[in-house]
């Protein structure tokens, strides 16, 4: 097959002389291969920020000062931790952060571990004080330093090694060792699923069709990027406006139908809404140009006029969610502009529409680091969905990879599964067009926030949008961080009704009712028209609620529809009224 070697709207392959086009092969071939040593990430990119920091501390007198004042006062610390005075007897001289877990068990605060564990922390805040504040070193590449930094000293934290992780010690005289069998057993069972491309256990004990996706329903559109699947009634009548769902390119539509007592699809629907959800087609290296284009007019675009077809005069209510909230918004505006009225709401779940506070995901953001990864996917024509996954583990990488490895390879445990868990291994890869084109315009430029966001040649505004909007954010969200999720009341001209719940990315959002798991939210509405509060001044007003977020929603969902009235028919309107397969379809299946 052969492979275009020319970035999407680049004219670097067609520029020059022949001679051009085979350096820019041969680069792009050398990238791909290191990348495979390197996670994906830009050797250039790190280098630059290391660089940038190193020179401005080296003239910095006055910051190397104090970092040398604060590295003898944290041994002043640990002498005195280590030879217990009156009053200090048994004291720790730093405790860890909030969200640090490891040393939480009492074994660490018997002798030496604990004298262990406090050099590690203190050393650890030592590298952050100084990552941070050198004048003159670029905020990006600051937050570079700092983060690849508390990387690397994870990779060293007492709680990894069994010589100086007293819970392993302990668990291992219990067990007369057979943690570290049994531990030994897992490690080689990862490796050979590694080397055989096995799916993740987990993959096998909760399948789309059997174990999750199995809301009744019916393949009722299908092109060659989505199939969409309308649900079947619960009840004797429905909301007459019908719920159209556009979940992330990212992920598998799933994850809003998984095990029924989790599925938000099988909630909506057992309280009176006619849902829709779009599933997207896992791309292959002949979808390399497909671009964000495609996935608006193919995607939601193509999703909406099935809908109007199969229930004409009927408005919609959509939800997306994370990045197809902002494709969906896009769209609306897209619609707003040219006068289409056939939306009723919006919900955005997870979903940012600035990104010019993306959180950590920031740190994959520059165009080093970008044109690496073009080059990265120059090959397949696509991103593997596996790639991803090792970018969200490194942001992550404290509970993801070394808590994980603790866990399974030195306690010798094994780590509990569940639907969500299946579902995060189910992987889906990215075209290489579409990759590049959201990740400059949206996180690089952020065009849509700015009003350079282009559909058909004219750019879109998102102050078009005159729809009611619900915003969901999450507290612990790190893809989607929940005040830039925020920023929606700055960008739009309408009634937004704002939540925070507790939970991250994901489990914030799968979120159901029910007893038994400690949950809240707060919710408040913004008229419009009224003036902006700004995201700490909201947090200290809004009432929190225990419980879950759904009900709340769906209330509100019910607030803006109309009668209700019977039960459409399934299909009717797409392909001359035949249902095409049974949910969960085709598209979901494809590995």
């Amino acid at each position: 097959m052969n492979v275009s070697t020319q970035r999407p709207g680049s004219s670097r392959a067609s520029s020059g002389a022949p001679a051009s086009q085979k350096a820019n092969a041969i680069d792009q071939a050398f990238h791909a291969q290191l990348a495979r040593f390197t996670q994906g990430i830009s050797p250039a990119s790190l280098l630059s920020a290391y660089l940038d920091w190193m020179v401005h501390l080296a003239v910095s007198p006055g910051k190397q000062s104090e970092l040398v004042a604060k590295a003898l006062d944290d041994v002043r610390r640990l002498a005195v931790a280590a030879v217990p005075t009156a009053g200090e007897a048994g004291q720790p001289c730093i405790e860890p952060l909030v969200q640090d877990k490891r040393f939480e068990a009492p074994e660490w605060q018997t002798w030496p571990f604990n004298l262990i564990y406090q050099a590690f922390l203190l050393n650890q805040s030592w590298w952050h004080t100084a990552t941070k504040g050198v004048e003159g070193v670029s905020a990006h590449h600051e937050q570079l330093a700092n983060f690849f930094s508390r990387q690397w000293l994870d990779m060293v934290s007492p709680s990894n090694f069994l010589a100086t992780n007293p819970e392993v010690l302990a668990e291992t005289a219990k067990t007369g060792g057979m943690n570290l069998l049994r531990g030994a057993q897992n490690r080689f069972n990862d490796a050979l699923q590694n080397i055989r491309g096995e799916p993740a256990p987990a993959m096998r004990l909760f399948r789309p069709g059997h174990e999750v996706a199995i809301t009744p329903g019916k393949v009722v559109y299908r092109n060659r990027l989505i199939e969409l699947i309308q649900y079947a009634p619960a009840t004797d009548t429905v909301f007459a406006e019908p719920v159209l769902i556009i979940p992330s390119w990212i992920m598998k539509y799933y994850i809003l139908d998984l095990s029924p007592e989790n599925s938000l699809v099988r909630y909506l629907v057992e309280h009176g809404h006619t849902v829709y959800i779009v599933s997207w087609k896992n791309p292959e290296a002949s979808d390399r140009d497909l671009g964000m284009d495609d996935y608006l007019k193919l995607g939601v675009m193509a999703a909406v006029d099935a809908i109007a077809a199969a229930l004409p005069r009927r408005k919609i209510q959509a939800l997306g969610y994370c990045l197809g909230g902002t494709l969906l918004a896009i769209a609306a505006a897209y619609m707003a502009r040219n006068g289409d009225n056939r939306l009723k709401s919006l919900s955005l779940l997870a979903s940012e529409l600035d990104f010019t506070e993306p959180g950590e995901l920031a740190l994959f953001i520059d165009e080093s680091q970008l044109a690496y990864l073009d080059d990265v996917m120059a090959e397949k024509g696509y991103l593997d969905g596996k790639q991803m996954a090792g970018a969200f583990a490194l942001l992550n990488s404290r509970d993801l990879v070394w808590s994980r490895m603790e866990h399974e390879y030195l306690m010798g445990h094994s780590l509990p599964v569940s639907d969500l868990i299946a579902w995060n291994a189910d992987a889906t890869r990215m075209p290489y067009r579409q990759h590049h084109e959201y990740l400059r315009s949206l996180y690089l430029r952020n065009d849509l926030a700015e009003g350079r966001y282009l559909v058909d040649g004219k750019p879109v505004a998102l102050s078009d949008i005159r729809v009611p909007v619900f915003a969901l954010g999450t507290q612990r969200d790190t893809v989607s961080p929940w005040r830039s999720v925020y920023k929606i009341h700055l960008l739009t001209d309408t009634d937004v009704t704002f939540c925070l719940c507790t939970g991250g990315h994901n489990v914030g959002v799968v979120n159901p009712p029910g007893p038994g798991v400690k949950r809240s939210f707060q919710l408040a509405r913004h008229a419009h028209g009224e003036r902006y509060v700004d995201p700490d001044s909201w947090t200290e007003k809004a009432a929190v609620t225990e419980g879950s977020w759904w009900p709340a929603w769906q209330e509100w969902l019910a607030a803006h529809s109309g009668r209700r009235v019977a039960p459409p028919p399934m299909g009717i309107g797409a392909h001359d009224g035949e249902a095409l397969d049974d949910a969960p379809g085709r598209y979901v299946l494809a590995a």
